[in-house]
């Protein structure tokens, strides 16, 4: 790094101690350095109005959230280690949460039907967003998922988690089926699941165009789906979290809005009251 002895710091702080993923260390250094880049002084000399300045040209709300919330994590962890005696931090500004995109498994299912899977490539295809919508997981933990994560013949061990941290996923039985035959069936032998034609580790470009030719959306919609279908099916909110390997509840909250609406359709079709007022 060619960062400030205490952006290194700071960067030591949250891939080592809080063990964040590579993505989020990178986005959060990214954001402290394009405010170092933008002030006119040291960074610990900094104060709110040199902050809000800053935010203010940031045109979207997710992203200058996005960049305080890096500020912030980086101003307390150097007031925590005595490098000043200022402790900065601002309030989020509030955004409205619009519900993910997410396709039904209907819509899935009618559009897997297209696949030839009499083909080696297009059998790894199908068996792949089965694979994806069957277990939630991100695309590259999945570009990165082997063999020997394929645990007691049903459950994925997910080993690169954000944070390295491990979670277990049951994997779907027709997802299970077709993975089965696509391991079975491919000619290249390879302790990794998924492989692209010349026998090598798919990349996650190839994932998303994958996903992006067959179903029309990108492989987040997957995950999407994925946690859609069991909030609407009743399950609870910090199992879901689990599943999808979520460090915060507040990360999954947003599929709230889901089980409020599907409450509320659930009445207005059965009470007596909604039936006799419609």
């Amino acid at each position: 790094m060619n960062e400030s002895p205490i952006v290194e710091a700071f960067y030591e702080y949250i891939s080592v101690v809080k063990g964040l993923g590579a993505l989020s260390v990178k986005a959060y250094i990214t954001d402290i350095v394009q405010f170092e880049s933008y002030l006119k002084k040291e960074i610990l000399k900094a104060d709110s109005e040199d902050v809000l300045a800053f935010l203010s040209t940031v045109k979207n709300a997710r992203t200058r959230n996005r960049k305080l919330s890096a500020i912030n994590s980086f101003f307390e962890f150097c007031y925590k280690s005595e490098f000043t005696d200022k402790r900065l931090k601002l309030n989020l500004s509030k955004v409205s949460q619009t519900l993910p995109k997410f396709l039904e498994y209907d819509e899935i299912s009618h559009m897997l039907k297209s696949i030839d899977k009499n083909r080696e490539t297009q059998m790894r295809d199908f068996a792949l967003l089965l694979f994806l919508y069957a277990t939630g997981c991100r695309v590259s933990e999945a570009v990165k998922a082997k063999r020997s994560d394929i645990v007691e013949g049903e459950w994925f061990r997910i080993r690169n988690a954000k944070g390295d941290k491990e979670r277990m996923v049951p994997i779907a039985f027709e997802a299970l089926e077709a993975l089965k035959v696509y391991l079975f069936k491919r000619s290249c032998e390879s302790e990794f699941l998924w492989l692209n034609y010349l026998g090598k580790p798919i990349s996650r470009i190839s994932v998303y165009k994958i996903v992006k030719k067959y179903l029309g959306v990108s492989p987040h919609v997957l995950r999407h789906s994925f946690a859609t279908a069991l909030i609407l099916g009743g399950a609870d909110l910090r199992v879901v979290q689990e599943l999808l390997g979520h460090q915060s509840i507040t990360t999954t909250q947003i599929y709230t809005h889901l089980q409020k609406e599907d409450l509320k359709q659930t009445l207005e079709a059965y009470h007596p009251l909604a039936r006799s007022m419609s």
